[in-house]
């Protein structure tokens, strides 16, 4: 399985949803660095299940064990590594899509592609569940890229056909982030927010599933970080970011809006003060030509609603080459977008550290 990202460090995650523990491994972390491992609990703890009434009723601390790496909470050069113990696992709950697949979910092509060998059980390594030593990945690298003057930050931009504010592509600021922070619910209108909050709910009244759209930013990001081509900006974000199951599109400034604009609306144009150079407009989302312009990084994830629904779907028994129903059972989220928006922000911080990483190799900095 292809789990490993990374070109000036490689990340690789392992484990699946029933097994006896997750984790994550990280080979080339500069030394030297201070981790603050109460910082990182608390960004675990904002994608951990069972902490609302609108998320899975799974219970996990995912308090993760560090392995190696670190001595008196600093890095020592050698590969990071920790293990998350999964304990709150109802394996039986998965007996039945062993033979009947789930609409939408990757239970038919991961029995196709690793001929029934795969561990089905909770979704086994195609699970969300990986998504916690994701976010032990990027929580690490957000405070390592906080050190380096830039900040990221999520918010839920939709849910269903509710909509929160969206962040100024030109303006986005660190007071939007810390409002962000403020809200148990990740919006910037709290009003909207609860809005969103009745439409999770009643999709699982009704043993249904709701998807959405997350948004992103980065602040502070220096011009002149990534390359075109097959290792430009938008590349690296959107490999992580679709590490992320449920996701199935992304956009970066304007996006897809922009097939419907003239250039001379599109254009972003240059202006300076005379020491910075900047744009009046952010419509390319802070990238040009795979590289960073110095404006805010801004893009956008596209989630599909949960698969895992309990109402009765159609689906076909494998064994038995024909038509049936399936009725899921377990438990799952009405709602995936509310706790990805941590993950989002920890594949950005992922993929922007490793460019980062990157550039200081030009300025003989590595």
């Amino acid at each position: 399985m292809a789990s490993v990202y990374g070109k000036n460090f490689t990340i690789t995650i392992f484990g699946q949803s029933h097994s006896g523990g997750i984790g994550v491994c990280i080979d080339g972390l500069p030394p030297g660095l201070k981790i603050d491992f109460g910082e990182l609990q608390a960004f675990l703890d904002r994608r951990a299940p069972g902490k609302n009434g609108y998320s899975t009723k799974r219970s996990e601390a995912d308090v993760p064990e560090v392995l190696s790496g670190v001595v008196n909470g600093v890095t020592c050069g050698a590969p990071f590594a920790a293990v998350i113990r999964n304990t709150d696992a109802r394996s039986s709950d998965y007996n039945e899509i062993i033979d009947i697949p789930r609409p939408s979910h990757a239970d038919y092509t991961a029995n196709i592609k690793y001929g029934g060998a795969q561990d089905v059980r909770g979704g086994g390594h195609f699970s969300g569940r990986l998504t916690a030593p994701l976010c032990i990945a990027g929580g690490i690298f957000i405070q390592f890229l906080r050190a380096e003057g830039v900040e990221i930050a999520a918010h839920v931009l939709r849910i269903g056909g509710i909509s929160d504010r969206a962040f100024d592509l030109a303006g986005v600021r660190s007071e939007d982030f810390k409002k962000l922070r403020k809200n148990a619910f990740p919006v910037l209108d709290k009003e909207r927010g609860d809005r969103m909050i009745e439409l999770i709910e009643d999709a699982a009244a009704k043993g249904d599933s709701v998807g959405g759209v997350i948004e992103c930013a980065a602040l502070g990001l220096p011009a002149g970080l990534g390359d075109p081509m097959f290792d430009g900006m938008e590349n690296k974000i959107a490999s992580a970011v679709f590490a992320v199951p449920a996701v199935k599109g992304i956009e970066f400034g304007n996006g897809f809006e922009c097939a419907s604009l003239r250039g001379s609306e599109n254009n972003d144009a240059f202006a300076t003060d005379g020491k910075r150079i900047r744009t009046l407009s952010n419509n390319h989302g802070g990238i040009l030509g795979g590289i960073t312009s110095g404006m805010p990084l801004v893009f956008r994830a596209a989630f599909k609603p949960t698969p895992s629904i309990s109402r009765e779907q159609k689906s076909v028994s494998l064994s038995r080459m024909e038509n049936t129903l399936l009725t899921i059972k377990g438990r799952h989220d009405p709602c995936i977008v509310p706790r990805a928006v941590p993950c989002v922000e920890a594949a950005a911080a992922i993929a922007i550290y490793d460019a980062l990483l990157e550039s200081k190799k030009y300025e003989g900095g590595l």
